[in-house]
């Protein structure tokens, strides 16, 4: 079982890692990404280097698990009155956030550092507990909701391959043809015209 697994809230544990992720915020914005090392992290967190060491393992998956925490949601999705204006809405800020160069790079980070995948999962989650709260409030209003897994495989999938792959075309017509898709109001998205 990896330390991460087992922090308490509130506990020296979350301390240290709420010290640690903010050194990593602060340097990275202070000397850049190259130049972070586990040492200048531990010493900015008040930590010893062990300490990082032993509790994340090696500069990559300390990063990964930043990211991770990074690419949580701040808040529930905004509710736009429908289920398909609440689904456009989010796919669209979905969107914009994870292809950003910050996005792109976190998203990396998250799958790199973690061999075992469990942060790939975490931020799989994030998604579907985003959706869920689209579709309780939907179903609350009347209206047949998709299943999220449904929404994850023609929403969510070919925004991220798009985001990772062919960042091209993911305007607001491109994830509004994934909602409708989703929705059963319309075929999948043809192919983007390079």
């Amino acid at each position: 079982m990896s330390a991460r697994a087992t922090t308490r809230p509130g506990g020296r544990s979350a301390r240290v890692q709420q010290s640690v992720h903010q050194a990593v915020r602060d340097l990275e914005a202070e000397v850049g990404r190259d130049a972070l090392t586990v040492p200048l992290i531990a010493a900015r967190a008040g930590v010893t280097p062990s300490t990082v060491y032993r509790r994340w393992g090696d500069l990559r998956e300390l990063l990964s698990d930043v990211a991770v925490e990074r690419l949580r949601p701040d808040a529930a999705p905004a509710d736009h009155g429908s289920l398909q204006a609440d689904l456009e809405a989010w796919a669209v800020q979905f969107a914009e956030e994870m292809s950003s160069t910050a996005g792109r790079t976190y998203i990396r980070d998250a799958l790199l550092g973690d061999p075992e995948q469990g942060n790939a999962v975490r931020c799989s989650d994030y998604a579907v507990e985003q959706l869920k709260v689209i579709g309780v409030r939907a179903a609350g209003r009347g209206e047949a909701v998709p299943d999220v897994e449904t929404l994850l495989d023609v929403v969510v999938s070919p925004l991220m391959y798009r985001i990772l792959f062919r960042p091209s075309d993911l305007s607001a017509a491109y994830t509004d043809r994934l909602v409708a898709s989703a929705l059963g109001r319309g075929s999948l998205p043809p192919a983007a015209k390079s």
